[in-house]
């Protein structure tokens, strides 16, 4: 027989019920006098719970999934940083996963939410399909998705006016004097590279400026694709003066390209980006950005995950996050003393 202590022993120790320390172990309203002594005797028969099996029995596990496209992108770690202290004060663990953007892999993510190896899940997909929404109405966990899903999806949201931003930061390069305004932007198969391009076009109509295809290059949203974009287009358009990218690890990509060339960065040409990460700050000149809050995306995600999770049953929320222009370097200039 095992010598490990058990809640029998606490029981018999403690002169209660089993059925009063379990409820005092999982967190359960009891008698303030009940539970004192339950935890004293648990402290000193150095009672470790078996959180496994408590897990198979309540069907809880503790853990809260994060699923996201790239782990190493500064916009999700910095939703990370946000996430997890308000997961941890609450009890529970973050569990990330890393899908590369893979469709099929964030269905797999979601249909494992079956298994009760998490409780909810954050997910931000880059693409929605048919099948995360089939998945998304037949979860057996709460899910908050950040970023922009079909109206009536019923899970909980946090998004960001992205089209705004774009908007804000074509207008800063106009008012600058800026007129060849170029577009680094990632996929347009993706939730981000489609309101970005319709924004870039809308903003562009909206100034007065024509739409010029041969100023619209894509890539993918990573650093050294963004630098093969860029060469692309200033290889065709070797007369941009402004250069709009559709994330910072694009622009830092930008930035690579311009400097080979010759081309001085703000003066020949301006260069903007999206995100204002913490690379916007340490590029070379530090670069301009529309800031889409990440933090606080990542903040209210955190806290509708918790609300749902203590009060499931509650029509689904939307939170809307409104874009900001932090201006720098790569568009103003060096500033003189």
């Amino acid at each position: 027989m095992s010598d490990e202590p058990t809640i029998t022993t606490i029981a018999r120790r403690a002169g209660v019920s089993i059925a009063s320390v379990s409820r005092v172990l999982n967190g359960l309203p009891t008698r303030a006098e009940t539970e004192r002594r339950v935890m004293s005797v648990a402290r000193e028969i150095g009672y470790v719970p078996n959180s496994a099996a408590r897990s198979l029995k309540s069907r809880r596990s503790n853990q809260i999934g994060f699923a996201m496209a790239d782990i190493g992108n500064p916009v999700y770690l910095a939703m990370v940083r946000e996430i997890q202290p308000m997961l941890k004060a609450a009890g529970y663990r973050l569990v990330l996963h890393s899908t590369n953007a893979d469709a099929a892999d964030e269905i797999d993510v979601l249909r494992g939410l079956g298994e009760r190896y998490i409780d909810g899940l954050i997910m931000i997909p880059l693409r929605v399909t048919d099948g995360h929404l089939e998945m998304f109405a037949a979860a057996r966990a709460p899910i908050v998705v950040i970023g922009s899903v079909p109206e009536g999806t019923p899970v909980d949201n946090v998004r960001v006016d992205s089209r705004a931003g774009v908007r804000l930061v074509v207008q800063h390069l106009h008012g600058l004097g800026r007129r060849r305004i170029g577009f680094v932007n990632g996929p347009l198969d993706t939730v981000p590279g489609a309101a970005r391009s319709a924004a870039y076009a809308e903003a562009l109509e909206t100034l007065g400026l024509p739409y010029d295809r041969n100023l619209v290059e894509v890539g993918d949203f990573y650093r050294a694709d963004g630098a093969r974009a860029a060469a692309r287009l200033l290889e065709r358009v070797p007369d941009l003066d402004a250069l709009l990218c559709a994330n910072d690890l694009i622009a830092l990509g930008a930035l690579d390209v311009l400097r080979r060339a010759g081309r001085r960065v703000p003066e020949d040409v301006a260069v903007a980006g999206m995100d204002d990460t913490d690379l916007a700050t340490i590029a070379w000149p530090p670069l301009t950005s529309v800031s889409l809050g990440s933090a606080e995306r990542g903040r209210a995600a955190a806290e509708l995950l918790l609300d749902r999770l203590d009060r499931d049953g509650r029509a689904p929320r939307t939170v809307t996050v409104e874009p900001r222009l932090v201006t720098r370097a790569s568009t103003m200039g060096e500033e003189t003393p």
